[in-house]
């Protein structure tokens, strides 16, 4: 009984992280005790500022307590420790399903604390102590507990190998070395091994060095990023503040002539009201004229008649009616007008500096870029919504589904006349500038029509594809032909009524591919690209359609 009570004992203060008698004790909030440092090291791992737990209970604190040697409890466990009552072993010191068991041991096993690659056997401390003690087993080898010490045993001979055959690259025993492996390139495992670990030093620096090159690498990356981010964030405020000073000069110029017109206008008013005056005055005196005249038209008396017109005032000629010559009400439609163009002009001064400005931000260098896509799926990342420009149009097209469908008609229709737009052939370019990494796809019908990239300055009276500002893929119900620059190259590939088009504006790629169950590539095209790019069809043959899919 009363060693039956030691060993509670002995178990009552063991640490339950390290199993181990406490050293240090520490006693946390909770009541649980454990060593200091396998406390310590518990919540290190838990990380800083985070909830801190008990390994038994899980009760969690916040913040993390401070720890004070528990001194009753360490004196307890150095009484207990000179009791000498400890050859028992805590349970703790069992193998269990995950341990590597002393051979020797009978009954319930202890855990292993060596192997011994000679004796091909495991052992716990006791019965480890006869390989430290006697002269013949100290020239063992001891190695970590292993489960995996039988794999050197011979499984046709039952020896133990130790020779490598170097012509199969297998470990063999000397009977195997006489027998199927007679004549075989054989020597002692240890020499091999001896090799093995002057390559396995050589793979291991040539492994460190390469993880000196990418930390170098990811080093070099992070302060790429940060360069980014602190260019960007210069180029946004920069961009902010002139962006700003162009709204406040509008603002200005919008108040200004607010100050313009309202003179303009009291002014106006002013002279109108003067002039308005005067003639209220004149008709007033006219008023007056024609009630005396009709007062002696009214005499009955001939004579009186006679003697009083004579006395009646000459009437005044007016010097105000020939002069006023009352127009359209339209006094201000001019400044109106006037602002409008200005708006036009300054929207278009925008649109095509936007262009330039979003052709420099994406052409800003960037140490990795995303290769060309496998999939549609992929493909589809970078969809582009595409819009034809009337302005562009030939007259013989007709733009219809919002300006996606393109249809060649009999008929010319009303478009205004533009300098932008095509005269001599059937072709029409989008609205937006392609710029970046885009895809867009064109589903065509009739006898044939040409899928097209151009720069916006690409001569109106010119084929795409026949100057070195267009490059085109004509697509027909037998073959295909890219153009550039006047050069055509005539194709093979599945026929479809469905082009992909890829563009990576930055890398100078521009594909073409045939779109039906299956994607297949048709042209590549690599090269420099100067200038923001326009995506344009050209149809061939009346009722001929072509248009921009939108894609998902």
């Amino acid at each position: 009984m009363t060693q039956k009570k030691v060993k509670l004992d002995l178990e009552a203060f063991s640490c339950s992280i390290c199993l181990d008698l406490l050293k240090d004790p520490v006693t946390i909030p909770c009541g649980h005790s454990y060593c200091m440092n396998c406390i310590k090291t518990h919540w290190d791992a838990q990380g800083r500022g985070k909830i801190h737990s008990c390994p038994q209970c899980r009760k969690t604190f916040t913040p993390r307590p401070v720890l004070e040697k528990n001194v009753l409890l360490a004196e307890l466990v150095e009484q207990l420790k000179k009791t000498g009552l400890q050859a028992a072993p805590a349970h703790h010191c069992y193998a269990g399903p995950e341990d590597v068991a002393c051979d020797v041991c009978t009954g319930r096993k202890l855990k292993a604390t060596k192997s011994c690659l000679s004796c091909l056997a495991s052992y716990c401390e006791k019965h480890l102590q006869p390989h430290y003690d006697a002269a013949p087993l100290k020239k063992h080898r001891l190695v970590a507990p292993s489960k995996k010490l039988q794999e050197n045993i011979c499984s046709r001979h039952d020896e133990v190998m130790k020779i490598f055959c170097r012509t199969d690259q297998q470990s063999i025993c000397y009977l195997c070395s006489m027998d199927e492996h007679q004549g075989h390139e054989t020597v002692p495992a240890a020499a091999e091994r001896t090799e093995k670990q002057k390559e396995l030093e050589v793979r291991r620096l040539n492994i460190q060095q390469r993880i000196q090159d990418r930390e170098k690498d990811v080093k070099l990356l992070q302060q790429e990023v940060e360069a980014i981010n602190g260019s960007a964030d210069k180029a946004v405020e920069g961009s902010k503040k002139i962006f700003n000073k162009l709204i406040r000069l509008i603002q200005k110029r919008s108040s200004d002539v607010k100050q313009q017109v309202r003179s303009q206008q009291e002014t106006e008013v002013s002279r109108v009201k003067e002039l308005q005056e005067k003639l209220e005055q004149e008709i007033a005196e006219l008023k007056r004229k024609d009630a005396e005249l009709e007062q002696l038209s009214h005499t009955e008396d001939h004579n009186q008649f006679l003697h009083n017109y004579p006395s009646l005032s000459a009437l005044s000629e007016s010097t105000h009616s020939s002069s006023i010559n009352i127009g359209p009400l339209r006094y201000f439609e001019d400044v109106t007008a006037a602002v409008s163009e200005t708006r036009e002009k300054l929207q278009d001064i925008l649109r095509e500096e936007w262009t330039n400005i979003s052709l420099t931000v994406t052409e800003e260098d960037v140490l990795l870029s995303p290769s060309e896509p496998k999939t549609r799926a992929g493909f589809l990342k970078y969809s582009s919504e595409i819009t034809l420009d009337t302005n562009t149009a030939n007259r013989y097209l007709l733009l219809s589904e919002g300006n996606r469908k393109v249809t060649l008609m009999e008929q010319q229709q009303f478009y205004s006349d533009h300098p932008d737009r095509f005269t001599e052939w059937f072709q029409v370019l989008s609205r937006e500038s392609l710029t970046g990494r885009c895809y867009w796809e064109v589903e065509w019908s009739g006898v044939g029509v040409e899928v097209a990239v151009a720069y916006k300055n690409t001569e109106r009276q010119c084929r795409f594809g026949m100057n070195d500002k267009s490059w085109s893929l004509y697509s027909e119900s037998y073959y295909y032909t890219f153009s550039h620059n006047k050069v055509h190259t005539v194709l093979s590939g599945p026929q479809s009524s469905r082009v992909g088009v890829y563009l990576d504006h930055r890398a100078g790629i521009l594909s073409f591919y045939s779109i039906s169950e299956t994607m297949t590539l048709l042209h590549r095209v690599q090269t420099t690209f100067t200038q923001p790019l326009y995506a344009g069809v050209w149809i061939s043959g009346l009722d001929g359609t072509a248009e921009f899919s939108k894609l998902q």
